[in-house]
């Protein structure tokens, strides 16, 4: 590590908890970050910021004028770009040093399975049930650590499955045809919900490849921003559940 990132971590380094060997693990990690939206906008950001070493972004969207309220990754003057592309620019202004890998295609079959197994920890960032799934059942096969977030209108909620036999995964808080298909683009949502959760999205990786701290593992935080109030739930595996039942 040289003084110019010695510098630029200083902050972080100084941390009992993380210290050179943490930031060498940020720098030798590389996670997979599904969604470049409200919730990947913030969750990228403080990773590259943090020195993560390798961040592969998917999303097969461009940027429209609604993105802008709230996904803080593209500007004015990426309107009509790939997300991929506009993440990409803002993220090597921000840090020149992360490397980036950018799919703008969505994942599914082998590719979704490559990404998960190349990955240290993933991200769930995305906006819809059917990719959810499909993230959560390659997690769970290749035992690799998921961070799940959401939020729409004035109510978000984040959660770790870290993969680990016996414990629970996502399917075992949804059903195959999940809860009613909800959409900021039906239902609306408060621009700094998603910077919340995306930034514990954040957080919550940077424990896990650090190994240190208490992730959220088999806990369910639910914020209600209006009132701001969050609830814990215990979350316990289902035995019926498809993907991690018996």
């Amino acid at each position: 590590m040289d003084d110019a990132a010695l510098l630029r971590y200083s902050r972080q380094i100084m941390l009992p908890e993380l210290g050179i060997e943490g930031q060498q693990r940020l720098h030798a990690s590389k996670v997979l970050i599904v969604g470049l939206g409200g919730l990947g906008s913030p969750a990228a950001m403080y990773l590259a910021a943090a020195g993560v070493g390798t961040l592969e972004l998917v999303d097969d969207d461009h940027v429209d004028l609604s993105n802008l309220q709230r996904q803080v990754l593209h500007t004015t003057t990426s309107i009509g770009l790939r997300k991929t592309d506009s993440a990409q620019a803002t993220l090597k202004a921000l840090n020149p040093d992360t490397r980036l890998i950018l799919r703008d295609a969505r994942l599914q079959g082998e590719a979704l399975r490559a990404a998960v197994e190349g990955a240290d920890v993933v991200l769930d960032c995305s906006d819809n049930f059917a990719t959810r799934f499909a993230l959560n059942q390659a997690c769970h096969d290749l035992r690799t650590a998921l961070v799940s977030g959401a939020a729409i209108r004035w109510d978000g909620q984040i959660s770790v499955f870290a993969g680990n036999p016996g414990g629970p995964c996502y399917r075992c808080l949804y059903d195959e045809q999940g809860e009613e298909e909800l959409r900021c683009s039906e239902n609306g949502v408060v621009a700094p919900l998603v910077g919340v959760i995306g930034a514990m999205q954040a957080l919550e990786t940077i424990k896990l490849l650090c190994r240190v701290g208490e992730p959220l593992g088999g806990r369910l935080l639910m914020l209600d921003a209006l009132r701001m109030h969050w609830r814990e739930l215990r979350l316990r595996p289902d035995p019926g559940c498809p993907v991690c039942g018996r």
